[in-house]
């Protein structure tokens, strides 16, 4: 049993130093660089940057409220037309990438683009300076794609919550003579407000992150900064102060998301599988639900759906060929072994915390806050430190046998699947997490008090058991893997192409139509979790 304990801190203790490697590098980087340009950054363009990226992270926040929010309550309390199908369909947008949409609405809304063109020749004008209309490459673009694809974070916790909650007090509150939407204004909305914040946190984040979207509509954010100051103008230390500004942008969303919650307890102690009673809607009311619902599902999933399959339709002679196969086989392969390496860690972590409680929550804890951080700030966290470990790997060889070794770490597979698994570690984590709260901690006193030791317990017990977890949290990595762009463009090895770089490249230089072929398959891989969502949430009688 000392033996299992030591053998699992010591992986908890490697996890942790290996996770922290990019935090550590950026900020020894930032703090010590060969040119100090901080001055620079802040008298010219790091206000812009900043200022820029609170403008989408508030615009989003704003958005995804007014579309989350409805939507969840009219989806729990309320019987209409289509409801049922409302109930996991707005889900679905979750499968397209922000930047996939990015690129779809702007051939859509643009001068050239089907829209206006339609509209010069209904109304007959000849140009621009006959009319108004919004440029879609702009904050308020960005803002009006990106949320109508972050929406269903703010929608799944605000209806659980929503049904988790409401049930009980709507009787209580009916009671007291207040209808349906009093105690939504008056209850559910506060005591939502928990899941509420945890939700735009993670589109907070989201936005952050974001590359794709806001590098198209040539938006100066902090992400697209990283990328201008440190490959076009060469300038690591500079990119390393830009991202040092985002890991404070990180560690204040997870300190104000974490105060949120704790400074206020909502607790329903005993449900007693009470459902709400929901309110039957007809005629134009019953329109107006469906139209609330049906918009963002339109915006957000449809369109973009038709949209890539008459494309790649019009295309697919063109697209489809051997580099196809060759894009199809990198990407998946990569989200293979990036899955499978993400998964085992994620068990390792997980029980861990399990076995031994408290002795392993800090490992547990640094090693999941990849995932708040950005695909262009994990990247450069951890090619300059392989950069660094290749160059004294290539002196030492060259040194004693006369042969140069090359980027062996840094232009390799490796490295992308390194920025995986810390970006990706907390979904996997959290998957194996959920399905531990099933078992019962008396089958480990049991197996234990029996003779067997821990790692027994855990291969023997806890993996059989774990087997749906482990496959929903295989899944979802494999697809986020095939969606992450920036890390992905930074790190990936020379003439190395994914899906999501095909359509980035093709995308960039205006070939929508021979990108769609790519984007429609990430699409298409992207609702396979969403299936296994939908049916976790049927399965769940409080989502019914």
């Amino acid at each position: 049993m000392k033996y299992s304990l030591k053998l699992w801190g010591v992986l908890g203790i490697v996890l942790t130093l290996i996770i922290s490697i990019p935090i550590i590098s950026i900020i020894i980087i930032a703090l010590t660089p060969n040119f100090n340009i901080w001055g620079h950054l802040i008298s010219t363009v790091l206000p812009v940057y900043t200022s820029n990226t609170l403008l989408l992270m508030l615009g989003n926040i704003i958005c995804v409220c007014l579309i989350g929010i409805p939507t969840a309550w009219l989806v729990s309390c309320y019987s209409f037309f289509g409801r049922n199908f409302f109930s996991w369909a707005l889900i679905l947008p979750l499968a397209v990438p922000a930047y996939i949409i990015a690129f779809v609405y702007t051939d859509i809304l643009e001068y050239s683009g089907a829209f206006q063109v339609i509209l010069r020749n209904l109304f007959n004008w000849n140009n621009a300076q006959d009319y108004w209309f919004p440029n879609i490459r702009s904050i308020g673009g960005a803002v009006f794609v990106m949320s109508f694809v972050l929406y269903p974070y703010v929608y799944l916790l605000c209806r659980s919550s929503f049904q988790h909650n409401s049930a009980r007090f709507y009787e209580v509150s009916r009671t007291l003579g207040y209808n349906l939407w009093s105690t939504f204004f008056k209850l559910s909305l506060p005591l939502t407000r928990p899941a509420l914040v945890i939700g735009c946190s993670l589109v907070m984040m989201e936005t952050l992150a974001d590359f794709g979207t806001v590098d198209f509509f040539s938006i100066n954010t902090l992400t697209l900064a990283i990328f201008n100051v440190w490959l076009g103008m060469g300038n690591a230390s500079g990119a390393a102060q830009i991202s040092l500004v985002i890991l404070i942008f990180v560690f204040t969303l997870l300190y104000f998301e974490k105060s949120a919650r704790n400074r206020r307890e909502y607790h329903i102690i005993d449900r007693n599988n009470i459902l709400i009673q929901r309110n039957i809607l007809k005629g134009y009311k019953s329109f107006i639900a469906f139209t609330i619902c049906f918009i963002p599902l339109l915006i957000g999933f449809i369109i973009p759906s038709i949209i890539l399959f008459y494309y790649s339709l019009l295309t697919f002679d063109i697209s489809f060929d051997i580099s196809f196969y060759k894009l199809i086989i990198n990407s998946f392969s990569l989200s293979l072994i990036a899955s499978l390496i993400t998964v085992i860690a994620a068990i390792v972590i997980a029980s861990g915390q399990r076995l031994y409680g408290n002795k392993f929550i800090i490992f547990t804890r640094i090693s999941l806050l990849g995932y708040a951080f950005p695909g262009a700030v994990l990247a450069l966290g951890i090619i300059i430190p392989l950069a660094l470990i290749d160059n004294y790997i290539d002196k030492f060889f060259i040194s004693y046998f006369n042969i140069s070794t090359g980027l062996i770490l840094s232009g390799s597979i490796f490295a992308l699947l390194f920025a995986y698994l810390i970006r990706f570690i907390a979904i996997g984590y959290g998957a194996i997490e959920s399905g531990y709260t099933s078992i019962n901690k008396n089958i480990d006193m049991a197996s234990i008090s029996l003779g067997a030791g821990k790692i027994f317990t855990i291969k023997k017990i806890h993996i059989p058991l774990l087997k749906s977890s482990i496959l929903i949290a295989s899944i979802i990595v494999f697809v986020d893997t095939m969606k992450e762009l920036p890390a992905t463009l930074i790190l990936r090895p020379f003439n190395f192409d994914t899906l999501a770089t095909n359509v980035y490249q093709l995308a960039s230089d205006e070939l929508l139509e021979q990108s769609s072929l790519s984007a429609l398959t990430i699409v298409l891989v992207g609702i396979v979790p969403l299936i296994f969502l939908t049916k976790k949430i049927s399965d769940n009688k409080y989502f019914s």
